[in-house]
């Protein structure tokens, strides 16, 4: 059964939700914390970003069409990087592009969400784990990413990790498109079945690092043409079943 669960703004509140005929279905708390349904329906209300993980794993080169692109080999093992809590902003929301970087890139990525606490499983087991999946912009300044040779800054500015509109439990992520849509140009057209590794290859492999809490999330990497974001653009992902996450984006406002 397809459960889609979104996260509004009601009242000044945030409210996670169910689509429902005729509005939304409240829950009284995330469902993948045990939520569920309050009986009290509304209307509709501001759309936010559908999780409030407490970390955010990535996962680097796990397209063999990027990986390619990038002039890097087919990783051996998972790649791990994390982005900061702070960087999460939903659909709508504006992706905010720092002073000094010259080069900001757009990552169109399939988003894992951790539904139940997760330490070292198997990959056998590991899709038992995942509550359900969204889509996710993994924002990166790549000049910063060179410069460095680290992902912390490159990736983790806030505004740098669009995510939603939606999470939906019931998908089977093995062959799920994965596109990326600037100013309506395709940039990025992919599919899962592209992965190095599976979506449950990367569960367990990150639970067997750390601990996996309840919304967590998990990016499962981009497939091929990343390319820069601009001022005044607009930037579409768009997820196979999960839908289209919508952001602009502006400069930021350091004065």
């Amino acid at each position: 059964m397809i459960l889609r669960v979104i996260r509004i703004e009601v009242d000044g509140v945030p409210r996670f939700a169910e689509a429902v005929e005729g509005g939304f279905m409240l829950f009284n708390r995330a469902p993948w914390l045990g939520g569920q349904p309050s009986g009290k329906r509304v209307a509709g209300g501001r759309l936010l970003a559908p999780v409030t993980p407490s970390k955010i794993i990535g996962i680097g080169a796990n397209y063999r069409d990027h990986a390619l692109e990038m002039g890097k080999p087919l990783p051996l093992l998972p790649k791990v990087f994390l982005k900061p809590p702070t960087a999460v902003i939903g659909p709508d929301e504006a992706i905010r592009i720092p002073p000094g970087t010259v080069r900001v890139d757009h990552e169109a990525e399939l988003g894992v969400v951790i539904g139940a606490r997760c330490h070292r499983v198997s990959a056998q087991d590991a899709l038992g784990f995942v509550f359900g999946y969204t889509a996710v912009n993994d924002v990166t300044a790549r000049d910063f990413q060179k410069e460095d040779g680290l992902f912390a800054r490159a990736k983790g500015f806030d505004s740098f990790c669009p995510v939603g509109p939606s999470v939906v439990a019931g998908l089977d992520p093995a062959a799920l498109s994965v596109r990326c849509e600037v100013n309506g140009q395709i940039r990025q057209d992919g599919n899962t079945s592209d992965m190095v590794f599976p979506v449950s290859e990367l569960v367990a492999f990150v639970s067997n690092i750390m601990t996996l809490e309840p919304g967590d999330l998990i990016t499962t990497g981009t497939p091929a043409g990343v390319g820069a974001l601009r001022a005044g653009d607009e930037v579409i992902v768009r997820v196979q079943g999960v839908g289209a996450l919508k952001n602009t984006v502006q400069d930021r406002d350091d004065r």
